[in-house]
């Protein structure tokens, strides 16, 4: 009998019994409750899903025991395995790894991938050899406590005070806890991307399962044929948050259910581009944290992560190795002008995909995607650092370009006119620094400052170690316009006047310096403080995070800041922000514990400059001028 046969006969059998009890207790002492879940015993070649209107699906709170069939060793038997792989197998996983330079360039994933061979999957030597955990977590939480401040006790009771439960286990925390706010809107669901800093904070301290309980969760949540108003998003697809709700059954039986929203609920009705991306830099960081990587070496979470990727890589008719997006598809999650190729999702992309690279297991149903992976990276990161970095010297460049330029060795590649140079960069950006602009679309750059992708531009190494210290710079030399009275702007300058009603859709919320439009956001607090201490900046990171610390508590630990200098809370924000609050408890832990962040961060990977998917000299195009971006760049 083989392996599929035996998952779907146990499936069947379990199926039998439909509800069963569940009895357990929770990890931050909740008495223990019993309660029932759906055992869901589809085929599992068939979609898991639209069973039960209202997109309320039903789960079992553990998983079957046809998982456990192919669950991989854990990293403890990480060294026993090492020695019986064959030199063989290590040659051939390190092939995989470099890139396939002779083969087909395609940054897509060709549809000869048979994912349906899960019997195959085998973690290999080479490509996913864990490192040891540099310092036990566990070891580190005692002395952490005792340090705590009174500011970092309340921190973390609102954060604990914060968690959801499903059936009696931790599986994140609503976005705000505000017990003021009467009409919370999807304020009191757990959000993907809002339950990140929450999760590093658990992992930091030692608290493992409810980041565990998280991604299963999610990954039980995952599209494979959602549809939005008879639209399909694709497989793949991870929804923007979800709820714990109860319903009722027969009789007096009440059952927990889970209700995700891939943005069909949503303000404009946008799909989550981000979610997806975050829960591969979140698998990759609990292994790194945790040592522990038998979660994803399971098999439900490689074909998930397999979804992710094939859902980003697919081709299209696009032109360029960055995503194409729509408006409203990340933080910024209203309309903001961002539509095209904002520099957000790109980092995140690029971050996701190097973090796959260490997660996914290589078998020769994965050699197609590896190599895809590896060519996208490749012409991903050449491409931002070439055309989005922009400096005194870039722009002047740009100032001065001639148009309408047709050939092969054009150097104004997408007709921008230097008109478009606003009049405030020209005189905002100092002598020894620069950015990643937000943007770039045919006769379009949008040279505004966008703080989350500029920070993890530096964290992934999407952008060069002298950009990263470009970057840090101008933040050093702007201080005042990106962080003032709290950390730190979502974007600088603001949009106003004609250009606010225009672009915004004269968005009431987006006001000139509030919300998205230039408000200051603290939770971006933890990811300027890994970008900090990665560069060797700590000194940046502790001014900042002194600054909150002071003014958080006080005001209730709003979501934004209004003004341009962030000096009054929020004029529609949250109390009570989750993130808010967990983005400073991470940054204080961080701070305590550098060697902690460096698990969280990639470094520069110098494999990948050397692969280029331009070459296609059979083609008679001319290759691409890699070597003299390296010497602009790079150096």
């Amino acid at each position: 009998m083989n392996t599929i046969t035996l998952i779907r006969n146990r499936a069947i059998k379990s199926a039998r019994r439909t509800l069963i009890g569940l009895n357990n207790s929770s990890l931050f002492g909740s008495p223990p409750l019993r309660h029932h879940a759906l055992i869901l015993a589809n085929d599992l070649s068939q979609p898991r899903f639209n069973h039960y209107p209202f997109r309320i699906f039903r789960f079992q709170r553990e998983l079957n025991g046809s998982h456990k069939l192919f669950n991989s060793p854990s990293s403890n038997s990480i060294t026993s395995r090492s020695f019986r792989l064959s030199s063989e197998n290590r040659v051939v996983s390190t092939i995989a790894r470099v890139g396939f330079k002779l083969q087909s360039f395609s940054t897509s994933i060709e549809t000869r991938v048979n994912d349906n061979n899960f019997e195959r999957i085998i973690i290999q030597g080479g490509m996913n050899v864990k490192p040891l955990v540099v310092e036990s977590v566990h070891e580190n939480v005692v002395r952490e406590e005792e340090s705590q401040s009174n500011v970092e006790k309340q921190a973390w009771k609102l954060l604990k005070d914060a968690v959801v439960t499903y059936c009696g286990n931790p599986v994140g925390t609503v976005a705000a806890n505000d017990p003021g706010d009467k009409l919370p809107l999807n304020y009191d669901q757990v959000f993907i991307r809002d339950f990140i800093p929450s999760a590093l904070a658990f992992l930091l301290k030692g608290d493992n399962e409810i980041v565990k309980n998280f991604l299963l969760h999610t990954l039980q949540l995952q599209s494979w044929e959602k549809t939005v108003d008879c639209y399909s998003p694709g497989q793949g697809l991870m929804p923007a948050s979800f709820k714990v709700r109860t319903v009722a059954l027969d009789g007096d039986t009440r059952e927990e259910v889970l209700d995700p929203d891939f943005g069909e609920s949503a303000i404009g009705r946008v799909a989550p581009v981000d979610s997806g991306l975050w829960w591969i830099i979140l698998l990759r960081a609990y292994g790194k944290l945790t040592g522990d990587y038998s979660l994803q070496e399971r098999v439900d979470v490689q074909t998930g992560l397999k979804m992710i990727l094939k859902l980003c890589l697919t081709d299209g008719f696009d032109m360029f190795p960055s995503l194409l997006v729509t408006d409203g598809s990340c933080m910024i999650d209203r309309r903001m002008g961002i539509h095209g190729h904002p520099l957000e999702i790109q980092a995140l992309f690029y971050s996701a995909l190097r973090c796959s690279r260490e997660v996914l297991a290589v078998t020769d149903g994965t050699n197609d995607l590896v190599r895809a992976i590896n060519n996208r990276l490749s012409a991903l990161s050449f491409h931002i650092r070439q055309y989005y970095w922009v400096d005194m010297k870039k722009i002047n460049e740009i100032y001065r370009y001639k148009t309408e330029e047709y050939s092969m060795d054009a150097i104004n590649k997408f007709n921008i006119y230097p008109e478009q140079i606003p009049f405030w960069v020209m005189d905002w950006i100092p002598e020894k620094g620069g950015y990643l602009i937000g943007n770039l679309q045919p006769a379009h750059m949008d040279f505004r400052f966008f703080t989350l992708g500029n920070l993890w531009s530096i964290v992934s190494s999407l952008s060069t170690p002298r950009q990263n210290e470009a970057i840090l710079n101008l933040i050093e030399a702007k201080w005042d316009d990106l962080v003032g009275h709290m950390p730190l702007k979502i974007c600088y300058p603001a949009l106003d006047n004609e250009e606010w009603r225009i672009i915004t859709g004269s968005d009431p919320k987006n006001t000139p310096w509030s919300y998205h439009n230039g408000g200051s956001w603290p939770t971006l607090l933890w990811q300027f403080t890994l970008a900090c201490i990665k560069m060797g900046r700590i000194e940046l990171a502790q001014k900042a995070v002194d600054l909150a610390e002071k003014r958080l508590p006080v005001d209730s630990w709003p979501e934004y800041y209004d003004t341009r200098s962030g000096k009054f809370i929020g004029k529609q924000a949250r109390l009570y922000q989750t993130w808010t609050i967990a983005g400073f408890l991470t940054s204080k832990m961080l701070l305590k514990n550098p060697k902690m962040a460096s698990m969280l961060f990639c470094e520069e990977d110098y494999e990948l400059l050397d692969i280029c998917v331009c070459g296609l000299s059979k083609s008679g195009r001319k290759k691409c001028s890699r070597v003299a971006a390296k010497s602009q760049i790079l150096v």
